[in-house]
């Protein structure tokens, strides 16, 4: 715990607390939310194995960015926004949209 506390700089046991609820709250939400938007979407699963793949696919190129937004909402409402942005500022990098922040990373 103390080096998990020590690498993303946490001084308290509560903040390591409400991070991981945040994380978990945030991973159940955005799994559930995405299953209705596939649907609205007209993406239904079928039982052909092609298919099967190609929802599975969809559905995490469509989990992604509400699991990043919502993370931010969750880290807002626990008041540890200033971990998480960063957090998903690294996220959102590491997958290829880093020129996202470009504008912001030159000031």
């Amino acid at each position: 715990m103390n080096k998990l506390k020590e690498r993303w700089g946490i001084k308290h046991n509560y903040q390591l607390v409400v991070i991981f609820i945040v994380f978990a709250v945030t991973g159940s939400t955005s799994a559930y939310l995405s299953k209705p938007v596939l649907k609205w979407l007209g993406v239904a699963k079928d039982t052909s194995l092609a298919w099967d793949w190609q929802y599975t696919i969809l559905y995490i190129v469509l989990i992604f960015p509400i699991y990043q937004v919502l993370l931010l909402f969750f880290g807002f409402i626990s008041g540890q926004f200033a971990f998480f942005f960063p957090f998903v500022k690294r996220m959102v990098k590491l997958v290829g949209f880093g020129f996202l922040f470009k504008a912001e990373s030159k000031k």
